[in-house]
């Protein structure tokens, strides 16, 4: 049973994996079943029951998803290009169904977007996608490096995690306008809170950017640090890196108490490979540093 089981999941997890990676194609009915080998009389109510919404409403979402992206952090593509690749006819079609679904219209959100509607909005897929790609790790999984020190201009956010978008914005426009490419400037994210502290007031991350050039704030609050070098465990996670709390976990609660090591006195933090929406969700990678004495 539960190797029938896996099997089927597997299926499912094809049909998941194929859809981010052809978001530009037919994603009908009959495609999406062909990728998993079940009938089309059969699989909108086998995947309807496991991820809970239908084939046509979780295309629609990772659609509008990497839609949504491209408008607040890709500021050099036209509302029409993003409209036709969301699978829109006309830019007007587009405009509706983004306001009905987040409360702006697509040029407003690209200005000023309001994030928390955005978060209650894919709510619905990122549901569906933790059904089966909940990851596992082993001891095999990590690795003992040697970091050297990294130099980097940090963009604080302190404060409700659902503003972190807005951070972002302001990280990504900074980084654009002082030459920092993530293709040739390393990115890594250090965690100063809980993911989901008692209060969202205290939730603290710092956006780093890897670069030895003095800081020019550009108007922005950017400072200038350090990511300390030593020794760390480093775990590799490829695919929805949005939430690397799992890998973390697993790093505190069962890598670290039997690996004989200690943690040392700076933040659990990652450096960012591959990012969405530049790969599908499925293709992202991240390494989790957790420095060690």
């Amino acid at each position: 049973m539960k190797a029938a089981l896996e099997n089927y999941h597997a299926r499912m997890q094809r049909v998941l994996d194929h859809i981010d990676q052809h978001l530009d194609d037919d994603l009908g009915l009959e495609a999406s079943s062909g990728v998993a080998a079940f009938s089309k009389y059969h699989f909108h109510r086998q995947f309807t029951s496991t991820f809970g919404l239908s084939v046509h409403r979780y295309v629609q979402l990772a659609r509008m998803k990497r839609a949504s992206y491209r408008l607040a952090y890709r500021d050099a593509e036209s509302v029409t290009d993003i409209a036709m690749d969301a699978g829109y006819d006309a830019p007007d079609a587009f405009a509706r169904a983004f306001r009905q679904r987040f409360g702006q219209s697509p040029s407003s959100f690209r200005k000023s977007p309001d994030w928390e509607p955005w978060l209650a909005a894919f709510g619905p897929l990122d549901n569906a996608r933790s059904k089966l790609m909940q990851k596992t790790f082993t001891t095999d999984d990590v690795t003992i490096r040697d970091v050297p020190p990294t130099p980097v201009a940090i963009v604080e956010h302190r404060g409700d995690p659902a503003t972190l978008g807005a951070t972002i914005q302001k990280f990504i426009a900074w980084r654009k306008a002082a030459g920092l490419s993530p293709k040739t400037s390393p990115t890594f994210n250090v965690w100063r809170s809980e993911r989901r502290p008692a209060s969202p007031a205290d939730y603290s991350v710092d956006l780093c950017v890897g670069t030895d050039q003095p800081i020019e704030a550009n108007g922005e609050q950017i400072k200038a640090g350090e990511i300390p070098g030593g020794r760390c465990a480093v775990l590799r996670v490829v695919g929805n890196t949005h939430n690397l709390e799992p890998a973390a976990l697993y790093l505190y609660r069962e890598w670290l108490p039997v690996s004989g090591e200690e943690a040392r006195d700076f933040p659990l933090y990652c450096q960012r490979l591959a990012f969405f929406p530049e790969v599908p969700e499925h293709e992202t990678v991240a390494e989790l540093f957790l420095p060690l004495k």
